[in-house]
């Protein structure tokens, strides 16, 4: 539209950039998780202009490293629920968050990840062409290949005039289950073009809402229900159950009526570690005796290497994804798939169970209740074992040091797992009992749990935050680029740093495939990092309060120390020397 009618419309006239921002705001994205670039000059002159105008748009929080600004997000959402906008620069900046892609893809939370792209224009002939070196090395001819195995969804804004009905399409993608990150690419000639306000349409979420998942077809239901009647070993295996507390309620209350022991795998706490049918972490010794089994928002519920199937078994797959089409091979068990909302549909097995059980079932179910407190008491029995050893000066034992971290935080409290090696320390030790209140990223991408905790902190700023890394985890977090953000904006957290001065799982991995090898002989795992770093400076330089621990003796008063600070409105890293490589 050219001037001239612009003006007879009588509508007032606003760049691209000015509507986008309009648009997330009207998404409901409360932050933008930035980091700025030279393509994001018109959003940045948007954003000064709403202010002087008084106009709404997200908070904009600033990210030196865009791994942290990204998972910031996937912090936020984890804690929320709802996916929030991550701004990066071209095709170095979103380089810079396939890690943190990968992570958000794997472990199904949503986020807007968005980045400019260099200027198609080089002689001035539109407002925003190139003016400087970089933007004639950063065209790559495939921006999006950087993210795209991680991606639902991925655009290049092809004009401003459909920049609100992008914004829309994108969020209702990420928001719809199984979510996930999506991506739209816009150049500086486009976010610089002008339109009047009645040509920018708006996008409801009433009108473009996300989808849900809903219950199953009551025939399906009814063959599961039949199977438990019958059963004699069942299992639950779940990851993201806790996601939802309408799953977690309903996989409670079912395996307390049927007697079906439940294991947690990998994600998050997903019912109390409290409730009677907690049996553990790992099914590894359950599923080749399990006759029935039953899979609930889960990836990977064993490994198929170290575990069989019993070859009678039957097992049903609840899940908002059964099938796993973002994975080229997937091959668990699912003699019956139900997929949709996974608390619905156990509530509709529960209830045609009880309509179907007989005396002689309740009877079984007591007796399996029975053999599932033996369980119960039997891996608490072996926590307790582990965590007595305390290890020794320079080499404390982690379950000794985990044990002493549970005995000082309320069930509210948000532990984030990157424990890698020690992560079964952590979960075996501090035992949880609300759901959603501890987790282990879904994907493989170390340097998470720094951002995670920054993006949980802002989404519940009453809620202790607990990171726990391994040193190989805390150097991919870009810690300094993290410190600063809890900085800047008052995020204080707790991190704890478990040092063991290497890659352990570098080590497991070459011992597990040649347990007899030249490797082992020679004691050369290529693993070894740095043996005499200070995490503590990185933490001080920024503010933040610092401690090195290597006697267990100094345990308990050293976490005192740091929780004190954290809960004073400084964040606190306690680095611990723990058992070595």
């Amino acid at each position: 539209m050219d001037t001239a009618t612009a003006r007879k419309t009588n509508a007032p006239d606003f760049a691209t950039a000015y509507y986008f921002l309009e648009g997330l705001t009207e998404l409901g994205v409360e932050y933008l998780f930035c980091n700025f670039g030279t393509d994001h000059a018109p959003i940045i002159e948007e954003m000064a202009h709403r202010k002087k105008r008084g106009e709404a748009m997200p908070g904009i929080l600033h990210c030196p490293h865009e791994n942290t600004a990204a998972h910031m997000a996937e912090g936020y959402a984890f804690v929320t629920g709802r996916g929030q906008g991550v701004l990066v620069h071209v095709d170095v900046g979103t380089a810079n968050t396939a890690n943190a892609m990968h992570n958000a893809y794997r472990s199904r939370l949503p986020v807007l990840l968005m980045a400019g792209k260099a200027p198609y224009t080089a002689n001035d002939e539109l407002v925003g062409s190139r003016d400087t070196y970089v933007h004639f090395v950063q065209e790559p001819f495939d921006q999006a290949s950087l993210v795209r195995p991680y991606l639902k969804w991925e655009w290049t804004l092809p004009s401003g005039v459909v920049v609100k009905e992008a914004l829309r399409r994108a969020y209702s993608i990420a928001q719809s289950e199984p979510r996930g990150p999506v991506y739209l690419m816009m150049q500086r000639e486009t976010l610089t073009q002008h339109w009047s306000t009645d040509e920018i349409r708006r996008y409801s979420a009433d009108e473009f809402a996300a989808t849900s998942g809903g219950g199953a077809d009551p025939k399906l239901v009814a063959a599961l229900a039949d199977r438990l009647l019958t059963a004699e070993n069942p299992v639950l295996i779940t990851g993201y159950a806790g996601r939802n507390i309408h799953a977690s309620e309903a996989i409670d209350a079912l395996s307390q009526f049927a007697g079906i022991a439940v294991y947690e795998g990998n994600m998050t706490s997903n019912i109390s570690h409290a409730a009677p049918c907690f049996v553990g972490f790992t099914a590894d010794k359950a599923v080749p005796h399990a006759d029935v089994g039953i899979l609930v928002d889960v990836d990977v519920p064993w490994f198929p290497s170290d575990v069989q199937t019993h070859e009678k078994s039957f097992w049903a797959h609840i899940d908002i994804d059964t099938l796993k089409p973002g994975s080229p091979m997937w091959t668990f068990p699912g003699n019956l798939r139900m997929q949709g909302d996974s608390g619905r549909i156990l509530q509709q097995v529960l209830e045609d169970l009880k309509a179907k059980a007989t005396p002689k079932f309740k009877a079984t179910a007591a007796s399996r209740l029975a053999r599932i407190k033996g369980l119960r008491e039997e891996r608490i029995a072996r926590a307790a074992k582990l965590a007595a050893d305390k290890g020794k000066a320079g080499a404390i034992n982690p379950h000794y040091l985990m044990a002493e971290l549970g005995k000082v935080l309320d069930d509210d409290d948000l532990i984030f797992n990157e424990g890698v090696t020690n992560a079964g320390a952590v979960l075996l030790q501090i035992p949880r009992k609300k759901p959603n209140t501890t987790m282990r990223s879904g994907g493989g991408g170390l340097g998470w749990s720094g951002g995670f905790a920054l993006g949980a902190k802002l989404a519940a700023p009453d809620r202790l935050i607990v990171q726990i890394s391994g040193d190989g985890g805390f150097y991919f977090g870009n810690p300094s680029s993290v410190f600063a953000v809890s900085q800047q904006y008052k995020l204080p957290f707790f991190s704890i740093v478990l040092d063991n001065t290497g890659w352990n799982a570098v080590k497991a991995a070459t011992l597990r495939v040649y347990p007899e090898g030249e490797a082992k002989g020679a004691s050369e795992f290529e693993a070894k990092l740095a043996p005499k770093v200070a995490f503590t400076k990185v933490a001080e330089a920024f503010g933040a309060y610092g401690e090195e621990v290597s006697d267990p003796a100094d345990v308990p008063a050293a976490i005192a120390r740091c929780l004190k600070e954290v809960r004073g409105g400084r964040s606190a890293l306690l680095h611990a020397r723990v058992t070595k490589l």
